[in-house]
């Protein structure tokens, strides 16, 4: 071998690398493992959804955003969760006991309730007098009487509907009233006593007349 070459191999130099690289990559992987394990951790804690699963293969800041995301959406569906469980279920108000066959169908009776007798001088002090006359008892019939006209007139003798039916039974058309007497127009008496001897012939009684009423909402 010339001097000349191996001059040349003893002046060739091999290049440093920087002391610090090795360092501060270590630092950054140890970094990153850290915060890898460590949304692991959490998400384990908090049961997360696939949201949090992606932030915990994010490194830095950018997982622990996500992480802060799902937690607040924890908080959200923990809440109204709470607040279903205090609100509970709706309740349904029970139906009124409508006697044997237990249905508004053929059969079904009316609840009779015992009631007082309504003020005096009103149209339902007269009706409740005149149940006996009729057949009725008037304690425990009136109840169901008075659901009905109360849903049909009010109690109003002038109630007059579109379909031509009249007073406090709603007779139609009204005129069929002038067979209890000729004031049946405003007189209250007449159109009661005519209403209770139309249940009494169709019906029997104001609680069978009812339950006919509640299932089809006329009588």
């Amino acid at each position: 071998m010339s001097e000349h070459r191996r001059g040349s191999t003893s002046r060739r130099r091999t290049p440093k690398r920087p002391r610090f690289l090795l360092p501060v990559t270590a630092v950054a992987v140890t970094a990153i493992i850290v915060v890898t394990l460590a949304g692991y951790m959490v998400l384990r804690a908090m049961r997360p959804g696939a949201g949090a699963v992606i932030a915990a293969m994010l490194p830095g800041s950018r997982a622990l955003a996500v992480l802060e995301e799902q937690r607040q959406q924890m908080i959200v569906m923990d809440a109204a969760s709470h607040s279903m469980h205090m609100v509970g279920v709706p309740q349904v108000a029970a139906m009124a006991n409508l006697g044997t066959g237990g249905s508004l169908g053929t059969g079904a009776v009316g609840a009779a309730v015992s009631v007082p007798p309504p003020d005096p001088r009103t149209a339902q002090s007269i009706a409740f007098n005149m149940m006996s006359s009729f057949g009725f008892d008037p304690s425990t019939q009136f109840s169901c009487l008075d659901n009905i006209w109360s849903r049909e007139s009010g109690w109003r003798w002038n109630a007059a509907n579109a379909s031509g039916a009249y007073g406090i039974p709603q007779a139609l058309p009204g005129s069929k009233m002038a067979s209890a007497g000729a004031d049946w127009q405003t007189n209250p008496a007449t159109q009661i006593r005519w209403g209770l001897g139309y249940i009494q012939s169709t019906y029997g009684t104001p609680c069978s007349a009812w339950s006919f009423w509640m299932a089809n909402g006329w009588y």
